[in-house]
């Protein structure tokens, strides 16, 4: 569990093709609520 205030390092699979880069900033949102964001510093093919 992560908890407010920690930073981790995680991979994610997409299960639809979306368009990105090194740099982006992403928000992760389940149910209408914010509940992760982050950004990509690594695009493994």
């Amino acid at each position: 569990m992560v908890m407010p205030g920690d930073n981790i390092e995680m991979e994610a699979e997409l299960i639809a093709p979306v368009a990105m880069e090194k740099g982006l900033r992403f928000a992760i949102r389940e149910g209408g609520r914010t509940v992760g964001s982050g950004a990509i510093t690594e695009i493994i093919s």
